[in-house]
């Protein structure tokens, strides 16, 4: 949910906890009096001002002090009206992003949870030590983007299209010294290759709404909490919600021949399931579940195709599948993560058949792979592209050889390593 919508939502809840008003308008004598039939109007009102301040406090953590000032002065009880002066001098710190065109990005597959089972020696053991990086790394990782004063932004807080129809930068607010920072995962789909290998099974909606992870160890015991990138982040912001710029979380990239999210919701691959329509559904509200959250969908191909080499038939068939199979349990999206960073054109713009067609399809954002550089970005006409550094065994070992030394910006090799990567 974003803040317009939260604030919307707060100033409901807020008239319904005060009977439609913003001060009780019981008798004073009938609201000191105990009643065995529920809270006081006292005690509603008090619930109520703690419930409005607390996400006062949650906006103006996330620097969006626009919001926070807006739910302050909207209510007539004095405690919160106060807050508005401070409020308003903290926004008088916040610094425009002056480089928004050097906002760097970097993307991870799913965690190793297990490295025991992963990287086991079998055939698959040196692909998940090359492009995986574990659950211990990552925590390491996330820790040290903290530390070093980053901020998680999603792609339309930094641009988007006009009322022109052009695409534009946006203006970015952060305190001084704080520096956006874009993060995504790919392939969140819990492949079937993966299963056994030490890695999460799939996604849930706990009993409390929240989504989380269902992990099944060595032993075979299933446990639910947060095993991967997306719950890990979920959980990281909310202990730390200075660690995102108004709520934002990051960019989760789809295929969707082994379906979504751990559901094998594909009806071209999965025509016989008895469950396909239960997954396809659950999937959906998972979607959903993680939007409100903050979280960004993109299509990562349907097949995990090289979109810039395959030919135009595989192309504009995948094209389908996905706009098919996927789009309807995410919803629209505007992004677009090239699988193995299968680029559209080189530093060049944009003007091929390929590139027309996916703008057809509604997408905007385009994003590749460059692990030699800390940042790089194009704007077109009507679009935005983005390179990002894959955070990965293989950037490990060049950034220790001294080959690539692009992640000194962001953290220390040697200290976020997994001993069991060795």
């Amino acid at each position: 949910m974003r803040s317009s919508q939260l604030v919307s939502a707060l100033l409901i809840g807020a008239l319904v906890l005060s009977g439609c008003s913003a001060q009780p308008t019981s008798d004073p004598t009938e609201s000191s009096s105990p009643s065995s039939s529920g809270p006081t109007a006292q005690e509603k009102e008090a619930a109520r001002v703690s419930q409005v301040k607390d996400e006062i406090n949650r906006l103006a953590d996330g620097y969006d002090l626009d919001a926070a000032i807006k739910l302050a002065e909207s209510d007539s009880n004095e405690q919160i009206t106060s807050m508005v002066r401070g409020l308003k001098e903290e926004k008088e710190d916040l610094v425009t992003w002056k480089s928004p065109q050097k906002i760097s990005h970097l993307f991870f597959h799913s965690l190793v949870v297990d490295p025991k089972r992963a990287f086991d020696g079998d055939e698959d053991a040196q692909g998940y030590k090359d492009y995986m990086v574990t659950q211990k790394e990552f925590e390491a990782i996330l820790a040290e983007l903290y530390k070093r004063d980053y901020v998680l932004v999603n792609p339309h807080d930094f641009a988007g299209l006009n009322e022109k129809g052009k695409m534009a930068y946006r203006k970015i607010k952060l305190p001084k010294g704080k520096t956006p920072l874009v993060i995504s995962v790919d392939d969140l789909s819990y492949y079937e290759y993966m299963e056994d290998d030490g890695f999460a099974s799939k996604l849930i909606i706990d009993k409390n709404g929240k989504v989380r992870n269902l992990y099944v160890d060595g032993k075979g015991e299933e446990h639910v909490g947060a095993y991967d990138v997306t719950t890990l982040i979920d959980d990281f912001v909310a202990e730390h919600p200075d660690f995102s710029y108004r709520g934002a979380r990051g960019i989760v990239a789809l295929t969707g021949y082994n379906g979504i999210f751990g559901y094998r919701t594909s009806a071209s691959q999965y025509k016989d399931s008895k469950t396909l329509k239960k997954d396809q559904q659950t999937a959906q509200k998972i979607a959903e579940a993680m939007k409100d959250t903050g979280w960004v969908f993109a299509s990562h191909s349907w097949g995990h195709i090289a979109t810039g080499t395959v030919n135009m038939d595989r192309f504009n068939r995948d094209r389908k599948l996905w706009r098919k199979e996927v789009r309807p349990l995410i919803g629209d999206t505007d992004q677009f993560i090239f699988p193995f960073g299968s680029e559209l054109a080189g530093v060049g713009t944009y003007h091929s058949a390929r590139y027309r067609a996916l703008a057809k399809d509604g997408f905007d954002f385009f994003y590749g792979v460059d692990g030699t550089t800390t940042s790089w970005m194009q704007q077109g006409e009507k679009y935005q592209r983005q390179m990002r550094i894959n955070i990965d065994g293989l950037q490990f070992a060049k950034q220790r050889k001294g080959d690539r030394p692009v992640l000194d910006d962001f953290f220390d090799v040697d200290k976020v390593i997994d001993p069991a990567r060795k």
